[in-house]
């Protein structure tokens, strides 16, 4: 009788490839990250050179938080985020599916998408000082300006809420519309081809193309961008800091949630700073459950629409 051989179990590997990612995890993100919930438990700040605490004290931080400006921080962050992601998101879709329609016949892709990605490279705080000089009193936008007879005096680009505002959402937009596009086109490009070619066929316009067939189509990677947007928005920091000092001016108008966490750490009031650090985790999960409830399309056939409809009618005939 022959034995059989032994054969090798090559599953363990799996596990033992990515424990040192567990691992990593674990030590610096894991355990910060339980450190930062405990401490916004605690009285933990430093007077001088007098270090009070820890001392337990429950709820106060998060009921300190509620009645500061909190949600007026909160209110500038949504602010800030909106006219930066607007216009990204409806720029990066023109770009995507222009790029991407075959009929167009665009020749150097290749060179627009690296011309397109390249701010993206560029590190956010230099972009802030970039702009701060530009559009400074003395800066270059407002010496064209003037030279150009536009206008009569310098523009005071920081001191209007409107103006500050804009540059920091034309910054964020500068810097992330190219990564947007470069996502959408490839979720465009995973499209069948075939699909596009019925739609042709059935004499589809460009922009029943567009928003019958393209973004139903997209709607995943939509959802991937808007939430990873929403959590990039809450954590904005290095350009309003920059660009307005870390003041948040005028009048704290551009000042951020993450602007005023900083200014907790700052002054090393750690358990004020974790309670503003859980409230962020919970309203970020909050918005992300949210859209992705909106995008996310459960019955994409259509089968459990149609099956409700079904018993809705089989009762009205029953009580008939």
């Amino acid at each position: 009788m022959k034995k059989r051989k032994k054969g090798v179990d090559y599953s363990k590997w799996g596990y033992i490839f990515i424990l040192p990612f567990f691992i990593t995890y674990f030590i610096f993100s894991l355990i910060p990250l339980g450190d930062t919930v405990r401490f916004s438990f605690f009285e933990y700040f430093r007077s001088g050179i007098k270090e009070i605490g820890p001392n337990f004290v429950g709820m106060k931080n998060y009921v300190s938080l509620l009645k500061s400006d909190m949600f007026t921080y909160g209110k500038n962050t949504l602010i800030l985020w909106v006219i930066g992601f607007i216009p990204q998101i409806v720029i990066a879709l023109i770009l995507a599916n222009w790029f991407t329609d075959t009929r167009l016949k665009i020749h150097k892709k290749q060179f627009f998408k690296v011309v397109i990605y390249l701010p993206n490279l560029i590190m956010a705080s230099a972009f802030a000082l970039l702009f701060f000089t530009l559009f400074s009193n003395s800066g270059p936008v407002n010496s064209i300006l003037q030279s150009m007879g536009i206008i009569s005096k310098p523009i005071d680009f920081m001191g209007s809420v409107f103006g500050t505002r804009s540059l920091i959402g034309l910054m964020n937009f500068l810097m992330w519309f190219g990564n947007t596009t470069i996502m959408l086109m490839a979720a465009i490009m995973g499209i069948s081809i075939d699909i596009f070619e019925a739609s042709d066929l059935d004499g589809c316009n460009s922009f029943q193309r567009f928003f019958y067939i393209t973004l139903p189509m997209i709607r995943p990677i939509l959802a991937y961008t808007l939430i990873t947007s929403i959590i990039g928005g809450l954590q904005m920091f290095d350009v309003p800091q920059i660009l307005t000092n870390g003041q948040g001016n005028p009048d704290r108008t551009s000042m951020t949630l993450i602007m005023f966490l900083n200014n907790h750490l700052k002054s090393n009031n750690y358990g004020m700073a974790g309670a503003l650090s859980v409230y962020l985790f919970i309203i970020s999960g909050i918005l992300c459950f949210i859209v992705y409830r909106m995008t996310n399309d459960n019955d994409p056939d259509g089968s459990k629409k149609a099956a409700k409809e079904a018993k809705k009618r089989a009762k009205r005939e029953a009580h008939r």
